[in-house]
């Protein structure tokens, strides 16, 4: 047996319920969720050139992301960049890297360029749609950002022939409305920031993971819950974070419920990191 399964079955669960990995089985679909997700879903439908979704680290972006993929229609093609860097130039090596556009590193921006327009071209003319993602959006430059509205100008009479879905933390939103990048901002279509969970979202998402991993919802207490609310500050993967690590406490005292003395522990042993300070980054 498994130190998983060891830890699950102690609690009666089929799996572990708070997990670090974004997994879209355990989504709850918060009312922030799900407008983050109908958001989504409408820059797709409406061709909408440029879509933003920011939200703090660990807000369940990647898990929206990962569910948005699964649901895609065949004719959409789809392109994924993480963590793209660089100077001019380089991003558009990476979205030609993302799209399986075979070129050469050393050939000019020039040809490059092309061999994108040529592809997308080819694309809309075979009835499919390009939809180009990038994740960690933030970690673009200003000269990133406006590389890719220009990439945005490639069209077909009316017909977006890219269209670009950026996720990013909040300083993403913070650089679109920066007045360098007006331009951006008048090509982006629709745009939200996820919210970190309030109190009651944040007992009902606890409560959902645990069923979810075959358990009652009841194995945290009301005190616990609002404990961990009060240091993960909402942000869905602290709250994880949290969470797991009190139920290792509880399996190593041999309690079947996680009450506030359990959380207590975790944290005064400091194995937890609390709530950053406005304008730092949580922990990943």
């Amino acid at each position: 047996m498994s130190d998983s399964e060891f830890f699950a079955r102690h609690f009666g669960l089929r799996e572990r319920p708070f997990t670090l990995l974004p997994d879209p089985d355990f989504l709850m679909w918060t009312r922030a969720h799900k407008r983050a997700f109908s958001i989504l879903e409408y820059g797709l439908m409406s061709r909408a050139p440029i879509t933003v979704v920011t939200g703090e680290v660990g807000a369940g972006k990647t898990t929206l992301l990962q569910k948005l993929l699964t649901s895609m229609d065949d004719d959409v093609l789809v392109g994924l960049i993480s963590n793209a860097q660089g100077g001019r130039g380089d991003l558009l090596h990476w979205v030609l890297g993302a799209l399986d556009i075979e070129c050469d590193l050393d050939v000019a921006y020039v040809a490059k360029f092309q061999l994108l327009q040529d592809f997308l071209i080819e694309q809309y003319s075979d009835g499919r749609r390009v939809v180009l993602i990038i994740d960690e959006a933030q970690n673009l430059s200003i000269e990133g950002l406006e590389e890719l509205r220009m990439l945005t100008n490639i069209n077909s009479n009316k017909d977006e022939l890219l269209q670009l879905i950026l996720i990013g933390q909040p300083e993403l939103r913070r650089m679109i409305l920066r007045p360098e990048l007006r331009q951006f901002a008048q090509r982006v279509s629709a745009t939200y920031h996820i919210p970190p969970m309030d109190a009651e979202t944040t007992e009902d998402y606890i409560r959902h993971r645990l069923r979810h991993a075959g358990g009652t919802g009841e194995e945290f207490t009301e005190t616990a819950i609002s404990l961990i609310h009060a240091k993960s500050g909402g942000v869905p993967r602290l709250v994880n974070k949290l969470c797991d690590f009190a139920m290792v406490y509880a399996v190593s005292g041999e309690a079947q419920i996680v009450d506030e003395a359990i959380v207590n522990e975790v944290l005064w042993d400091g194995i937890f990191l609390a709530t950053p300070e406005p304008g730092e980054d949580a922990a990943e």
